[in-house]
């Protein structure tokens, strides 16, 4: 029996939208009754990844993380939702490889943007050189060439682009146009409250 599950990689800058849109999603996917997993980069190094560090290396190596656990996931029938900046074409690229179903999605979003929306601090602290190695700062990011969607957070809404992004999976007939909305279920809930927690 083939397995109903894929993974959504979600790729940025720094504070492009990526983790808002997995949750918007994430939503959107429960309420048709399918299984939902995020992996979201600032759990994942808090969990599967604590302790590595910023360099090319680690980058990639948490990258290759993500992807064998999407591909457990998936294998499974579950819906994986990778929220992680990953700036490497070629690290991508690998996850591309290692995952069978695979939907790129380039959350796009100007650099000055994304430094007005930083609550955390983090790019004026790059700026500052107090961090070193930042994506979008004194590290590169490179942005997908061929990506399967692509949204751009400073046009719209992360509304309107987790509904771009569950249309073009039904397009692409990962999800069937006639499943069912199941609405905010007390089920739909307790499901959706736990995606964002490791303890």
């Amino acid at each position: 029996m083939n397995s109903t599950g894929f993974t959504i990689w979600l790729t940025g800058l720094p504070c492009s939208g990526k983790s808002t849109i997995a949750r918007k999603l994430a939503r959107r996917l429960l309420r048709r009754g399918r299984r939902v997993e995020v992996l979201d980069g600032d759990l994942i190094r808090q969990s599967l990844s604590y302790g590595l560090g910023f360099n090319r290396e680690d980058r990639d190596r948490n990258i290759l993380r993500v992807a064998f656990v999407a591909n457990l996931l998936a294998r499974n029938d579950v819906i994986v939702i990778v929220a992680v900046v990953s700036p490497y074409r070629a690290a991508r690229d690998e996850a591309r490889r290692v995952l069978q179903r695979f939907v790129e999605v380039y959350v796009e979003c100007p650099l000055n943007e994304c430094e007005r929306r930083d609550v955390k601090g983090m790019y004026k602290r790059a700026r500052s050189g107090e961090l070193r190695g930042f994506t979008g700062v004194d590290d590169p990011y490179e942005a997908p060439l061929d990506a399967e969607l692509t949204v751009a957070t400073n046009l719209q809404s992360s509304d309107e682009s987790a509904a771009r992004v569950e249309a073009a999976l039904v397009e692409s007939q990962l999800l069937a146009a006639s499943d069912p909305d199941l609405g905010d279920t007390p089920e739909v809930e307790r499901r959706y409250s736990e995606l964002f927690v490791w303890r």
